[in-house]
Parts: C-alpha cells; sequence; structure tokens
C-alpha cells in the first residue's frame, strides 16, 4: 500500500478528518475508501490498481485510504471484518461495498456510475430542453447521449424520470428492465425501478378509501389487498402497506408467485436498511 502516491486525488484519513477528507469530499464527487492493512499482501496488490484507475479519472473521483490496524473504531464503525474492503461514498453516504481483491476493470465500473462525464453536460442540456416544454427534442437528446456514452447510468435514470413524471411507468420500467446488470445494480436506479413497479400496480380509477371498506367486507380479497399495497406506497405511507403485505406472507404466501414477499423487499429498498420500519418488518421475510 502506497504510503505517499504522487497524487492530490488520492489521500489518507482517520478518525479525526474523516470527516472532511471523506464525507465532504463526497459532495464534489465519490469518494472510494480502502479499509486495508499494510501487513495484508492482498492490499499491497490491490492498492497500485486503485491508484492507477483514481488517476485515469482525472480529478473526478478521490481514494481515500485508512488503515484498519490504527483505525480500528472507524473500521468498526463502517461493519469492516476483512481487508481489503472499498467503500464508495457519495453524497455524504455509502452507495457501494466491495470485499476482497478487485481488478481494474471492476473498479472503473463501479466509479463510472458516478463519476461526472462529458455526457453530463449534454443531459443538463436535455433537461433544459425538457423544463421548456421541448419534450420530444429532449428525449432525442437523451437518445444520442446514450448512443454515445452508454455506460453513464445517470442518462437513462433521468430518462425513466421523465417518464415517471409523465406518468408512464411501464415506458420506463421496460426501458430499466432493459438495462445491463452494471447499470441495474445502481442503487438509484434500483429505488426508481422499484417506485415505477408500485406506480405500474396501482390502479388510479381505484379509490383508497373505497378499497379499504371492500377489504374489511371481504378480508380474502388479495387482489384488493395488492391494490391497497400500491395505493399505500405511492403515497409514501409505508405501514399500512408493510402491514398488508405482513397478512399475504401469512395467508397468501404464494398469492401471485410470492408478490407479498417481493413486494415487502421492494419497500425495505426504498426505506434504506436502518429505517425503523425495515427493522420492525425485516423479521417476516427470514
Amino acid at each position: 500500500m502506497s504510503e505517499t502516491p504522487d497524487s492530490p486525488y488520492i489521500l489518507s484519513a482517520d478518525d479525526a478528518n474523516f470527516a472532511s477528507q471523506v464525507l465532504e469530499n463526497s459532495h464534489q464527487g465519490p469518494v472510494l475508501v480502502s479499509f486495508c492493512s499494510p501487513a495484508a499482501a492482498i492490499c499491497s496488490s490491490l492498492s497500485p490498481v486503485l491508484e492507477k484507475v483514481i488517476r485515469a479519472c482525472e480529478g473526478g473521483a478521490l481514494l481515500v485510504n485508512i488503515d484498519v490496524d490504527a483505525e480500528e473504531a472507524l473500521a468498526r464503525h463502517y461493519g469492516v471484518i476483512s481487508v481489503p474492503t472499498l467503500k464508495l461514498f457519495y453524497r455524504g453516504e455509502v452507495v457501494a461495498s466491495r470485499h476482497g481483491y478487485q481488478t481494474e476493470e471492476a473498479v472503473r465500473r463501479l466509479l463510472n456510475q458516478y463519476v461526472a462525464r462529458e455526457s453530463d453536460l449534454a443531459l443538463a442540456d436535455a433537461v433544459d430542453l425538457y423544463v421548456r416544454g421541448e419534450q420530444q427534442a429532449a428525449y432525442a437528446a437523451i437518445a444520442e447521449a446514450v448512443a454515445a456514452d452508454p455506460d453513464n447510468p445517470r442518462l437513462p435514470l433521468t430518462l425513466c424520470k421523465l417518464l415517471k413524471h409523465e406518468q408512464r411507468y411501464a415506458e420506463a420500467l421496460k426501458i430499466l428492465n432493459s438495462l445491463p446488470d452494471y447499470h441495474a445494480a445502481h442503487p438509484e436506479i434500483c429505488r426508481l425501478h422499484d417506485t415505477l413497479t408500485f406506480f405500474a400496480e396501482r390502479d388510479p380509477d381505484q379509490d383508497r378509501a373505497r378499497l379499504e371498506v371492500r377489504l374489511s367486507e371481504e378480508p380474502f380479497a388479495l387482489e384488493t389487498r395488492r391494490q391497497l399495497v400500491a395505493h399505500y406506497v405511492v403515497s409514501e405511507d409505508y405501514a399500512p402497506a408493510l402491514q398488508q403485505l405482513v397478512f399475504l406472507i401469512e395467508q397468501a404466501p404464494e398469492f401471485e408467485g410470492g408478490y407479498a414477499a417481493q413486494a415487502m423487499r421492494r419497500i425495505f429498498n426504498l426505506l434504506g436498511e436502518d429505517h425503523s420500519l425495515v427493522l420492525e418488518y425485516r423479521c417476516y421475510l427470514r
């Protein structure tokens, strides 16, 4: 592991300066944190790979090295139990984790999801077109940007957000379902996919209050429960949605190929693993 790499984009951190080196910098761009040990041979092998990729980013990303032997509390706080462990910070949060040795291509793929690219300028222009009411020109501009830079996940992500704005949920889902795995795993794309799934399942012609009355009269109206789940999630009313799913998991686990467990996982993804509702309800998926 390099002690003093000759690059302003490769830093080291400890508990005292972690906030400034990692959290604050991550609001300017992605920060890749390498939790390693100088005594581990695998860390010595990984370090030059990370440094090469970071240098190629030319300031688009930072690498911050943390010596787990000296910073045990910091490593423990971020759940590091083995080295090397990589955690990618973006906008103050961990957006991806990797364990063990990583190839140059794998690290590049990871960073490319967050490093600003030339196609982001084209995307900004397309959004500006959309805001000015030139929707078709905006969509054409995004399509052209995707053709020129298919590795930028923000292009399909923004396209599908615009389609969602127009309530074109099925079209947006079709695009997301067609993305390669390395895009589909992007956290924002995953959350948008889960959100769109509930929007697509919700029947806007069915009134939520009437659905609740119908369910009180027919407790085993399973499709009514599914519609209520969609209505609740679209309204960001997650607790009653989860309550409906618990009923389905306990009383009809095979309904629609295990819909309830799948829907509960989607809600958990939307809320985040540390949300109080996730902690309360995750026992139903065991």
